[in-house]
């Protein structure tokens, strides 16, 4: 579980986004799981805290974030379904392999992957 705050601000903003058919791009997986989090308990994005244990997997309905800036997790982990579940496992795969190919820094700061 992660304990999470969504200020009405931001809120706003996120509503009026998806108002204007315009795309959410979520900056990690905690801010993933927030937002849907907040979704599913309220059946809209509002104002909220609390903490979510919302497990996210391949064939999951996103209903708030279309895009995801997110580092390059371990592997065999839930954060992987995560991205497998907005992306692909095909697709994650691929990026993996190119990450090592690459020679890009896993675990930590450093390199990120956008996903959509």
């Amino acid at each position: 579980s992660e304990f999470y705050q969504l200020s009405k601000e931001t809120a706003d903003l996120i509503n009026e986004t998806k108002k204007n058919n315009k795309r959410i791009i979520s900056t990690g997986t905690t801010t993933t799981r927030t937002l849907e989090s907040v979704y599913k308990k309220n059946g809209q994005i509002k104002e909220d805290s609390g903490w979510t244990d919302i497990f996210i997997y391949p064939g999951f309905e996103f209903n708030v974030i279309d895009c995801q800036i997110t580092n390059f997790h371990l592997p065999k982990s839930t954060l992987i379904m995560l991205v497998s579940a907005l992306a692909s496992k095909e697709i994650i795969l691929d990026a993996y392999k190119d990450a090592v190919d690459k020679k890009y820094r896993f675990f930590s700061f450093g390199d990120a992957m956008f996903l959509k």
